[in-house]
């Protein structure tokens, strides 16, 4: 059996996290590299500072000494016996580049301190003894002179003491680096996890949005196809062929309004549908909407009745009020057997304006109602009794919040369903 590939968003998720930690990896190697090269160059001062402080020191020394006793060469040797620096190596050669104090220098001194001769001043540079392999030593020598000789100062120090520093840098380094990045990568992917989540309820919901679809075209698709092709194959009869066109015309009524409403919601998602911020008194709009609905009302044989009607001014969009209201009505009606009552309220209180569609239909199963403003969504009950494709909720409840509006539904099965919906009141 292969192996299943990841999905879309699962690849999206490795994706980023690998972005986001090769971005801070680069970050971190450009910013450790600086660093590096920063502090390397701060300890090499401070170790040339060091040896330069003790040539100095040497020099001091020897021109006390000197000043203090009548013997000079004594005097000089003696300096260099009264200091002691850590880690550094003294050396004090006379004129002719001899060593003085210790009796013996190695020939890589000696030749340092024959350069600072000829040259009459300072030399700081890096010598690596023989054998290989031996550590870089970092070596300063100054030529000065007394009131009766001229000699040369040399201050020695192992540079494997800047590397060993350097390297417990690195070390502590490259510990936190590891650290901080496997922080990322555990960060960085729940981080990722969390902002791909809409993206992955958003696929799913594309999916099953594009089953849907399809399913629900596809019926009366097939219908108008086998209508077409029975008509074709049989001969012409007018009685028939008018039922024929009959049908052809209601379902393509019925594909009309699917792909109608299906467009309403790709625009209203895609942000191509503005909605207005006009006043008007929603009063007035669910008059308007109550008298288009009149019609369907009395071809089912039920009541459509007005209770509370108070005047209610808005800012909104007045099409996709009316919308919204007649979306409400028809539902109502069409779930409403004959004989039975649809009901609208409009009521004006604690700065809320309020619509209210009350019907005495056959109410929703409690355990529908959290998924009645899915797009597609239909009941086994609501799918007996009446058409449609179950988008008309889904386009009311996009029309309220594009309206910064509140809707409500309350209903028992069998015993009918309200509907409220509360906007907010401005002030005329």
């Amino acid at each position: 059996m292969s192996a299943r590939s990841p999905t879309p968003v699962a690849a999206l998720r490795l994706r980023l996290t690998l972005s986001y930690l090769g971005v801070f990896t680069l970050i971190l190697a450009l910013l450790g590299g600086g660093l590096f090269v920063a502090v390397r160059r701060q300890i090499s001062r401070q170790l040339d500072a060091s040896l330069r402080a003790a040539v100095t020191a040497l020099m001091r020394a020897a021109r006390i000494r000197e000043e203090e006793r009548a013997s000079a060469s004594g005097t000089v040797v003696d300096a260099v016996d009264e200091l002691h620096i850590p880690d550094r190596s003294l050396f004090l050669f006379d004129s002719a580049g001899s060593p003085l104090k210790p009796d013996s220098a190695p020939a890589w001194a000696q030749e340092v301190a024959r350069q600072a001769l000829a040259v009459r001043g300072a030399m700081l540079r890096d010598v690596r003894p023989p054998p290989p392999g031996t550590h870089v030593m970092r070596v300063h020598a100054e030529h000065f002179t007394t009131a009766s000789a001229a000699y040369v100062a040399v201050a020695v120090a192992d540079r494997g003491e800047l590397e060993a520093q350097y390297a417990t840098l690195v070390e502590a380094f490259a510990a936190a680096a590891l650290v901080a990045l496997l922080l990322v990568a555990g960060g960085g992917w729940l981080l990722v996890r969390q902002s791909t989540a809409p993206v992955e309820r958003s696929m799913v919901h594309m999916r099953r949005f594009r089953a849907d679809a399809a399913h629900e075209l596809r019926t009366p698709i097939t219908i108008l196809r086998t209508r077409a092709e029975v008509a074709g194959s049989e001969p012409r009869d007018p009685a028939r062929d008018a039922a024929t066109l009959h049908a052809v015309e209601r379902e393509t009524a019925r594909l009309g309004q699917i792909v109608g409403d299906l467009l309403t919601l790709a625009r209203a998602e895609s942000g191509d549908r503005p909605v207005a911020r006009d006043s008007l008194y929603l009063d007035d709009v669910a008059a308007d909407a109550v008298d288009a609905a009149r019609a369907l009302a009395e071809s089912k044989g039920v009541a459509l009745t007005w209770g509370t009607f108070e005047e209610a001014p808005i800012l909104g969009d007045r099409a996709l009020v009316r919308q919204l209201l007649l979306i409400l009505l028809d539902n109502a009606i069409k779930f409403t057997a004959a004989g039975g009552t649809v009901r609208l309220d409009v009521a004006a209180r604690n700065g809320q304006a309020e619509v209210v569609v009350s019907d005495t239909g056959i109410g929703i199963p409690a355990e529908q109602l959290p998924y009645v403003f899915e797009r597609f969504y239909r009941g086994e009950t609501a799918r007996q009794v009446a058409g449609g494709a179950g988008l008309g909720l889904a386009i009311a409840q996009w029309i309220t919040e594009a309206h910064g509006a509140r809707i409500t539904l309350d209903s028992r099965e069998g015993a009918g369903t309200r509907v409220t919906l509360a906007f907010a009141m401005v002030t005329v």
